[in-house]
């Protein structure tokens, strides 16, 4: 039978001669149009392989229209929006955080058009691309001077390259950390050109250990916030004011990569607490670096921000050059960092803080008016529950944020199935799947983003 099958499948020929594949190719680049159509022929030679009966559409139609959806999704963005259903706030692979909907219009403005990029309209002069951000980034943090570079990764590297470079940086061996993609300390250390001297144990680290380790070949004092885990029990670290007095005493700087930096102090609202940037560098900090695209809420990005001899010196390496960001970077950034002026602003404008801080109670009073307006379905049962948001982004990592979610099954579709569904609609809605039900938590889907999902469910329901 399988036999039998695989003669019938049309040649490449005879798609092309199809009417609606001619359209295809009068609208769409040829070559783009033939390689679907050897992708499609493809996939139904493996669907036929791993046949198990012998019922399978070989119709001349049913393959024209998958050449059609093969063609609409090659002419789709790759890169687009979707519905964060998970309940990961920060969710790396979704692209971390959403931005505040009030700066929409500045950044359509400032990336399709020419801009004061690097370019001072005061004296008509060539500007600093830093100036943008530069003195929002000192108010805020009451640093002397500010940089932004892609990433905070790219960070680390900047700061160890330019003050470390070819010598020796201390750091905690309990501070060895490795963040997303297997990216770790010591190996972004070695690129930079520093050399790691590690001190005390994984658990406990004293104030002696790094006394013991300073050199005359040691540049610098390292501290690594371990923002995406935890060592409890019997532990110990040295403070930051403590190790800025040891450092100072024989003048040599102290560098906090903090990570996911904050600026609000969250434990206020039942976080749990977390050092913010101002507390570095009120604590006598000499370079703090954070990303921006976590816990600030902005765009990927890694500010650095501390005393002005340390930031020049890294605007006049090298490497500053293939670090840099571009101006929507910078346009996003500028529009966050500006809500941060005031705090309940901030609270109420950025999208990350805002879902991080919601109330339990007002989560649930969404979910239970979207239970009640999408009603009885025919072939979906669902319920809403109780369950726990994330924060994400390897930060907090334990940290659980009481939530709502929706819990629901089709009586002829699988879990899977429906995930696929839900990523392939219109808009993407990502969910997961828990013991064989599909979960929306309605901690990271916004009420207008409820009305395409209530949208999606009842088409499911349809099916």
């Amino acid at each position: 039978m399988k036999k039998e099958l695989y003669r019938n499948i049309p040649k490449i020929d005879d798609l092309l001669l199809q009417d609606h594949v001619v359209t295809l190719i009068e609208n769409n680049s040829r070559n783009m149009v033939l390689n679907v159509c050897r992708e499609v022929l493809d996939t139904i030679r493996k669907e036929i392989s791993a046949l198990e009966g012998s019922d399978y559409d070989l119709s001349m139609a049913t393959i024209v229209s998958r050449i059609e959806r093969g063609v609409q999704k090659k002419n789709d963005f790759h890169l687009k929006r979707v519905i964060n259903g998970t309940g990961v706030v920060v969710h790396t692979n979704l692209g971390r955080s959403s931005l505040a909907e009030s700066i929409r219009e500045q950044l359509i403005d400032v990336s399709m058009h020419y801009s004061t990029l690097e370019f001072d309209t005061d004296n008509g002069k060539r500007g600093s691309r830093y100036s943008h951000v530069e003195d929002l980034l000192c108010e805020l943090t009451g640093a002397e001077a500010a940089m932004v570079v892609n990433n905070n990764a790219a960070a680390v590297m900047l700061v160890l390259s330019t003050l470390a470079g070819g010598k020796e940086v201390v750091v905690s061996r309990g501070q060895l950390v490795e963040i997303g993609g297997s990216f770790r300390i010591p190996e972004v250390m070695k690129l930079s050109g520093a050399k790691l001297v590690e001190v005390g144990a994984t658990n406990k680290t004293h104030l002696r250990d790094y006394s013991a380790a300073i050199t005359e070949e040691t540049a610098l004092l390292l501290k690594v916030h371990t923002s995406n885990f935890k060592v409890l029990g019997f532990t110990q670290e040295v403070s930051s004011k403590d190790l800025c007095a040891l450092a100072h005493g024989i003048d040599l700087p102290v560098y906090d990569d903090l990570g996911s930096g904050m600026l609000i102090d969250l434990s206020k609202f039942g976080l749990m607490k977390e050092p913010t940037v101002q507390e570095c560098i009120a604590d006598g900090i000499d370079v703090v670096s954070f990303s921006g695209d976590k816990m600030l809420g902005g765009p990927q990005a890694g500010i650095i921000v501390g005393k002005k001899k340390y930031i020049e010196a890294m605007k006049k390496n090298q490497l500053t050059r293939a670090l840099r960001v571009d101006k929507m970077t910078l346009a996003a950034l500028e529009g966050t960092l500006k809500f941060y002026r005031d705090e309940l602003t901030a609270l109420d404008n950025v999208p990350t803080l805002k879902m991080l801080t919601k109330k339990y109670q007002e989560i649930s009073e969404e979910a239970c008016l979207f239970a009640s307006t999408l009603g009885i379905l025919d072939n979906i049962s669902y319920r809403l529950e109780d369950d726990y948001s994330e924060v994400g982004g390897g930060s907090m990592p334990l940290e659980k944020l009481l939530s709502k979610v929706l819990v629901f099954t089709h009586n002829k579709i699988k879990a899977q199935d429906i995930i696929k569904y839900l990523r392939d609609y219109k808009t993407s809605i990502i969910g997961r799947i828990k013991e064989e039900e599909v979960i929306i938590d309605f901690r990271t889907v916004s009420v207008e983003e409820q009305a395409v999902v209530m949208e999606a469910i009842r088409a499911l329901d349809k099916i």
